[in-house]
């Protein structure tokens, strides 16, 4: 199903009779997106992106980082530019629907104005209208794809597996894949993917002999142009995650081999090479200088929404480095044009999916429908309504974070709260119900365990230490993705520029400085240690449920952030 203008405007006419108000703001944004999706072809090779869109399958809201920090070598550079300041770099319009897609700027109200983003059945319509421009454009799937709802989670995916089937995925890596175990994910590759999606990833291996576990790429012709897509899946998961779901794989950066397989597609005829990747955007940056003969990185990963590649120099010439956001809220459309056995020339289009802008497939929404039937009644359970704007997405707080730190003390008795830096997880309105659909959105994990913890202050500094040189370490290779941990009740001060160990000082609970021997009650979720999996503390869905119930109508929260030094003028901070 493709979209032409007369179409789009019978949508147009089609919501108006409906009872949607289209303001001003809205219909200049429809006039302009009926452009904005009507992209000329370009070239002879075309590959169609979406990545971490976190098991997402209906229209949602999903609300951009104010603060996305760039230290070192990626101050000021994208993905670390927020509000105006990234508007101004991509010659965004203020105001405009893609500035609403792109930035958290006036967000509830643009939300309003423009409605909700996403949407497997929305998504299906702008892929099949792209694949009718493009003969035989590759659809690629950046992965985080299984994960992310509470359907997925009583699935172990396969709600996902299927619409991606439908949906017409070539190609995919992974990451939170992993989370269901060596054994699911073996299951879906070899059994429901077989001969329909090749699930490539160079970078992870057994852990015994090295073998390779997947295949690190795949060959494809697109008109008659061999093209190379070589999958690199998140090199940290068992890090980031726990070790016990792929106890035999290994997993890394592996630049060395990522070069090995790159000369291979070469060798073997390859005329585009194109990495899948699952790094992170400051990794790809990296990679892309180190990496000789990579025509593209189609990132995921840090969820960025960038509307344009950054170009990256290197020894075989230049590399495009793209990250195409997350909860299916963008497609990203990559044209070459190839001539002589190389790229000659490109196009790339970041494009929101807005979904009251586009309609929905037919079979995709009746697929959804059936998946989601069975789980209506416990998806839709209303907990509790919020007054003000619930989100997650931010360097070092969001306040649907900060509402499951205020759950967590007040259900566990503790002093101090964490809860993990995720950047997955839904947005709310001022005003809309809080479903159980919605705590999932938020909390739907293999591992998700409550935890009460003595801690002493010394360790309490050392986890935060270790969190933020993750995510500011200057050295991209020693990130490991994810925002800074969540912290709830204690106060301290942070220096994203200082070196390791230094970042955090002034800690202080309710005025009084933090004591080094003095122990602490901190409450936690999401541990990956085998035996807190043993210990099998409540999931953090039950309790933040009996924290709704009680509460019923949640306050406008107070987000408990650090005072941060050193960053003054940073243009990822609004």
């Amino acid at each position: 199903m493709s979209m032409n203008r007369r179409e789009f405007l019978q949508v147009l006419a089609a919501a108006s009779a409906g009872g949607m108000a289209l303001h001003g703001s809205f219909a200049q944004a429809a006039s302009a997106a009926g452009q904005m999706y009507e992209l000329p072809r370009f070239g002879n090779v075309s590959l169609l992106h979406f990545t971490d869109c976190h098991a997402q399958l209906v229209p949602i809201h999903f609300r951009e980082p104010d603060v996305n920090l760039g230290i070192g070598d990626m101050l000021g550079r994208p993905p670390h530019l927020v509000g105006e300041k990234l508007l101004k770099q991509f010659g965004i319009a203020p105001g405009s629907a893609q500035a609403h897609a792109f930035t958290y700027l006036d967000f509830s109200q643009a939300a309003k104005t423009y409605g909700k983003v996403g949407g497997f059945a929305h998504l299906a319509t702008l892929v099949k209208r792209m694949k009718a421009s493009r003969p035989g454009a590759l659809l690629l799937d950046g992965g985080d794809t299984w994960q992310g709802s509470g359907l997925s989670l009583w699935t172990k995916g396969q709600d996902m597996v299927d619409a991606c089937k439908l949906l017409g995925v070539d190609v995919m890596t992974g990451h939170w894949e992993f989370t269901y175990g060596a054994e699911r994910v073996k299951q879906i590759v070899d059994g429901d993917f077989a001969g329909k999606i090749d699930f490539v990833a160079q970078n992870v291996k057994t852990t015994d002999f090295g073998d390779p576990v997947f295949p690190p790429f795949v060959i494809k012709p697109i008109n008659g142009v061999p093209v190379a897509i070589i999958g690199q899946a998140f090199p940290y998961t068992p890090i980031a995650n726990p070790r016990y779901f792929t106890p035999d794989w290994s997993f890394g950066i592996n630049d060395e081999s990522l070069q090995e397989h790159v000369d291979a597609a070469r060798a073997k005829g390859a005329q585009v090479v194109v990495v899948l990747s699952h790094n992170g955007m400051d990794v790809d940056i990296k990679m892309a200088s180190r990496v000789r003969g990579v025509d593209a990185i189609l990132g995921g990963h840090t969820h960025d929404g960038v509307p344009a590649p950054v170009i990256v120099k290197n020894g075989g010439g230049q590399t495009l480095v793209t990250n195409a956001g997350s909860n299916g809220k963008f497609l990203g459309v990559l044209d070459f044009d190839v001539k002589g056995g190389k790229v000659s020339d490109f196009r790339y289009h970041l494009l929101p999916v807005f979904s009251n802008l586009i309609p929905a497939d037919a079979d995709m929404a009746s697929l959804i429908s059936k998946m989601r039937a069975p789980h209506e009644a416990k998806l839709g359970e209303r907990l509790a309504v919020t007054e003000g704007l619930l989100y997650r997405r931010g360097n070092f707080n969001g306040s649907f974070d900060q509402l499951i730190l205020d759950g967590l003390m007040k259900m566990k008795d503790a002093e101090i709260a964490f809860s993990p830096g995720f950047r997955w997880g839904t947005s709310l309105l001022p005003g809309d119900p809080i479903t159980m659909e919605n705590l999932l959105d938020q909390t739907a994990i293999t591992y998700p365990y409550t935890t009460l913890t003595p801690m002493t202050g010394e360790f309490i500094k050392t986890v935060l230490e270790d969190v933020c040189d993750n995510l500011f370490n200057p050295d991209p290779y020693y990130q490991q993705g994810g925002d800074m941990v969540r912290v709830g009740g204690l106060q301290y001060r942070c220096d994203p520029t200082a070196r390791m160990g230094s970042r955090i000082t002034a800690m202080s609970l309710g005025g009084k400085p933090i004591e080094a021997s003095k122990t602490y009650r901190v409450a936690g979720w999401a541990p990956v240690s085998e035996e807190a999996k043993n210990a099998g503390g409540e999931p953090i869905w039950d309790l933040m449920a009996r924290y709704l119930r009680d509460v019923k109508t949640v306050k406008p929260v107070k987000l408990n952030l650090p005072e941060l030094q050193g960053v003054a003028g940073n243009p990822g901070m609004a």
